[in-house]
């Protein structure tokens, strides 16, 4: 059976206090395991991301985005062999994988640019004899806690800007699925990032405490569900770090009646269904405004739900393959349950999908007649269910938006200007779509929500990354002259 070692000052490390299994989701065997982590061993990491930081920070912007660039390559080079193992311990599809392994170089595309947001500015004799000027200086250790879900994309959109900024970086994969941060670690130092720059530690929750309160760690982020999220930013804050924490979402998506129907309908297959449903950015919520667009929706999404290609993720043609864990699929078939006992209308069943397999599968679901104040509305299922909740009104579908504890996202469709220009302005998310199912930021803009999906003021990569992992310093100075400067005993103040 594989073993899965931590990656510490640029080579594997099997220190650990107990292993962790490792199973191949489409057939619900154990491949490998994992090590993990105890504080001794997330104390070599941050002392090897210390010792690495004083040279790494002096590096010039300039060669360490020579080193980005070739890790760029190298990540297109071997997207495939990547791809392979993600889909292996994750379970989604290989297109799928590929994707997400696009998105996460499409960061480092931009961290190869980052010099031009880490100038300062400069203000000249701001009074006689004195200059001002400030930079943005690297914070020191920073860690990365990321989730099952994207076990390359999020690391990426972490560690890139971090290590560009002048970082050094501890990350900490998900435990279900460790080994894509294996090769990206292997990928980095064939780049020619110094030993010590990155590095990796598997463990659970007791790697992630000791991450928290570790003194040579600066600042965290966390990417995760938001009863998790709040905990890591109350502890991280309390430790005196800086953190960015993103959490849940119940992103909705409202139809309304000018919508070209099969246009929306086959957004919200893809942007519900994809990847399982186990996407933070999925839509998880359609709001049709009016009968007549409900009735037309759930008739469109019916027999394309029911069509569902299902199975393992490196099978051709398959839409979908299975959940991460059994017990992550049950819980997921437990919403359902507790939908129909609440009086959701069950109009396309997941619970009854065979895979005549072991591996942790479950059907596409379309539950109809959902309100407000049931589970499969107000909690995040983290699934490939679909609740429909019916608005009468535009007005109706956005307080309904809005009245979420959830901000990470929402989309609407429709064909009037106006009516999409008054929902971009008013809804409380934090990434807004306009025919769009899944706002997903470009790279150089920021990705984070509102509300209870965002702890921190900074949202992850894009500019908002990089003020994230640097601080302000300002210098002002005066060179001496051959005029005398008398003491001065009062707050200074400029002069004329």
């Amino acid at each position: 059976m594989t073993e899965i070692e931590h990656w510490i000052a640029g080579k594997s490390v099997s220190a650990s206090v107990a292993d962790l299994p490792v199973f191949n989701p489409a057939n619900g065997e154990q491949q490998a395991k994992a090590a993990c982590a105890d504080a001794s061993t997330v104390d070599s990491a941050a002392i090897a991301a210390r010792q690495a930081f004083g040279k790494w920070a002096t590096t010039s912007p300039k060669r360490r985005a020579d080193i980005l660039f070739k890790f760029r390559e190298l990540m297109l080079t071997n997207r495939g062999e990547l791809a392979r193992i993600i889909t292996a311990e994750h379970g989604k599809t290989l297109s799928d994988a590929e994707g997400e392994i696009m998105r996460g170089i499409d960061v480092i595309d931009f961290c190869t640019g980052i010099a031009h947001l880490l100038k300062g500015q400069y203000s000249q004799s701001v009074t006689q004899g004195i200059n001002t000027y400030d930079i943005r200086a690297p914070l020191g250790v920073v860690a990365g806690i990321t989730p099952f879900n994207f076990p390359a994309m999020v690391p990426l959109w972490m560690s890139a800007p971090a290590i560009a900024c002048g970082n050094t970086f501890v990350l900490k994969p998900s435990e279900k699925d460790p080994s894509a941060s294996l090769l990206v670690a292997r990928l980095f130092k064939e780049a020619g990032l110094p030993d010590g720059v990155f590095n990796v530690v598997h463990g659970d929750k007791r790697t992630v405490d000791a991450l928290l309160v570790h003194p040579d760690i600066a600042a965290i982020s966390f990417v995760g569900s938001t009863p998790v999220a709040r905990s890591i930013y109350r502890v991280g804050c309390d430790a005196g770090k800086r953190v960015q924490a993103l959490g849940g979402a119940k992103n909705h998506m409202i139809i309304m009646p000018d919508a070209d129907i099969k246009q929306a309908a086959g957004a919200l297959m893809g942007a519900a269904f994809g990847s399982a449903g186990e996407r933070c950015m999925a839509i998880s919520v359609a709001v049709p405004v009016g009968e007549d667009t409900a009735v037309a929706l759930t008739e469109e999404l019916v027999p394309h739900i029911k069509a569902l290609r299902i199975g393992p993720g490196d099978s051709q043609d398959v839409d979908m393959g299975p959940l991460i864990t059994a017990e992550h699929r049950d819980k997921v078939a437990s919403y359902i349950d507790a939908g129909e006992a609440e009086g959701a209308k069950v109009l396309v069943d997941g619970r009854k999908f065979d895979s005549n397999s072991s591996g942790f599968f479950l059907g596409g679901t379309l539950l109809d007649q959902v309100t407000n104040k049931m589970s499969v509305y107000t909690d995040e299922i983290f699934g490939p269910v679909l609740p429909i909740v019916r608005a009468s009104n535009a007005a109706d579908a956005l307080e309904l938006v809005n009245s979420h504890e959830y901000g990470n996202g929402a989309a609407i469709f429709t064909r009037d200007g106006m009516a999409a220009k008054r929902f971009a302005e008013q809804v409380l998310a934090g990434m807004v779509g306009i025919n769009v199912p899944i706002p997903v930021p470009v790279a150089t803009h920021s990705f984070g929500g509102w509300k209870g999906s965002l702890f921190g003021s900074a949202a992850i990569y894009g500019p908002e990354g990089v003020r994230f992992y640097t601080r302000l310093k300002t210098i002002t100075e005066r060179w001496p002259g051959s005029e005398n400067i008398d003491p001065q005993f009062t707050f200074p103040v400029l002069h004329k």
